[in-house]
């Protein structure tokens, strides 16, 4: 037996870390993981709340799909087949409306379809064969390749991208059946069980998604490029006060602040990387059916308009990099082409302002075309200007930067009339208001 002092030291002893390094590891783990992995998730959910919603709402849909279980007299109808109402719910519940309706659709049809056929193939394939079953194996194989290798590459012909995941759901539908049948008892009840539970789960996700804080993706779309081309707008109108501020060559802002940390400078990047995210809304936008839009909303004309925004951004970037320069331009030089160069800002930024404002509350623009001329005719008058300046007089290194942002507004005014063209275009084609005349009194 040990003696007490040979135990007391060791029974005393602290196997793990010393406290005070124990607090300073936990405290460095709450401040680096866990408070971080927090404050990620309070971001999220505040930059849009519609995403705690939609998790709210899933629950919610599980829920209801799960009483399939639940409730004895549906589950002795159906038994263990209700697991593919649940299923269908997380699979095909989305964030927006549109890609709800189009999973849910999809599935819907792809389901019922897949499975008529799969039974249809399996009694063509048993009559054919007889009570041969390698006969009978042969047929379903061949079936099986066929169907599944032309449903494969229909996938990737671009008029059916609404439909891909209705494809995959006929292949694997088809396929299961087919493969199955031979070896189940009684095919016809299983099959209809399943294309009911699958309606079931498909009706359940729908009307919750639809039911309870819808977000519309035509919605998002409209604001998508109404935002755009107003960040376009504001750009301009910002580039015309800071640029040419006071005849000075590119200094502080008016508030001192620098130019590099100027909203407007940052706003349109957002443009460029825009394609797809307008062709996604575009695409499941088709599915949906609003009070404000119907069912045969041009949303096509939306991508026309985004690419022509984006079209514009990418000249836009190009005036962007002339900021802060690091050579000075001759004050004479500056003065010659100030006038028209602020004069096509003043008017190219508010023109897409009012385009932005019609694309967002669907009323026809009165303006634009007026203020889309005054910009052509300062736009010639600058261009005029810029073939009567004698090279001979100024340092080409000087007057360079200046002359370029010069020529890259000239370009800007038509890509302006054709933004202006397209919203015109998607006004006409989806009947936008005009704007109730306002009388003084």
């Amino acid at each position: 037996m040990m003696s007490p002092e040979t135990v007391g030291p060791i029974t005393n002893y602290n196997y793990g870390l010393p406290s005070e390094w124990r607090k300073s590891l936990l405290q460095r783990l709450w401040d680096n993981k866990v408070y971080g992995v927090a404050m990620t998730i309070k971001k999220i959910g505040q930059d849009d709340p519609r995403r705690i919603v939609h998790g709210l709402k899933v629950g919610l849909a599980v829920t209801l799909a799960s009483f399939l279980f639940y409730i004895k007299p549906i589950y002795d109808r159906f038994n263990q087949d209700g697991i593919w109402a649940l299923m269908t719910v997380v699979l095909i519940f989305e964030f927006s409306v549109g890609a709800t309706l189009g999973k849910g659709l999809n599935r819907m049809m792809a389901t019922s379809s897949g499975a008529a056929l799969g039974v249809g193939i399996h009694n063509i394939a048993f009559r054919s064969a007889g009570s041969n079953l390698p006969g009978e194996f042969m047929v379903l194989g061949f079936f099986v390749f066929t169907i599944g290798a032309i449903c494969t590459f229909m996938r990737f012909i671009p008029a059916l991208k609404p439909y891909d995941y209705g494809l995959m759901i006929f292949i694997l539908t088809f396929s299961m059946v087919s493969v199955s049948s031979s070896r189940t008892p009684d095919l016809r009840k299983i099959v209809i069980d399943r294309i009911l539970t699958i309606i079931i789960g498909s009706v359940i996700a729908i009307v919750v998604c639809i039911g309870i804080c819808p977000v519309w993706n035509g919605e998002n779309l409209q604001n998508l490029i109404a935002n755009n081309i107003e960040k376009l707008g504001n750009f301009l109108e910002g580039f015309k006060g800071e640029y040419f501020h006071k005849g000075e060559y590119f200094p502080k802002s008016e508030d001192g602040q620098p130019l590099d940390n100027k909203p407007f400078r940052k706003g349109y990047k957002s443009v460029l990387t825009s394609k797809s995210s307008e062709e996604t809304m575009a695409n499941l936008a088709r599915w949906e059916w609003q009070y404000r839009f119907g069912f045969k909303h041009p949303w096509k004309q939306y991508v026309k308009v985004g690419a022509l925004t984006r079209e514009c951004a990418y000249k836009i970037e190009a005036l962007n990099s002339y900021f802060n320069f690091e050579f000075q331009a001759p004050y004479e030089f500056r003065s010659k082409i100030q006038e028209q160069c602020t004069q096509i800002c003043s008017e190219t930024g508010k023109a897409l302002k009012e385009l932005a404002t019609a694309v967002k509350e669907m009323t026809k623009p009165t303006s634009v075309n007026i203020r889309i001329e005054k910009s052509k005719v300062a736009s010639q008058k600058l261009n005029v200007l810029l073939d009567m300046i004698l090279l001979e007089d100024y340092n080409l290194r000087e007057i360079i930067p200046p002359a370029a942002v010069a020529l890259i507004l000239i370009d800007v005014v038509p890509c302006i009339e054709k933004i202006a063209d397209a919203v015109h275009e998607l006004a006409y084609l989806s009947h936008f208001k005009t704007p109730d005349s306002i009388v003084s009194p």
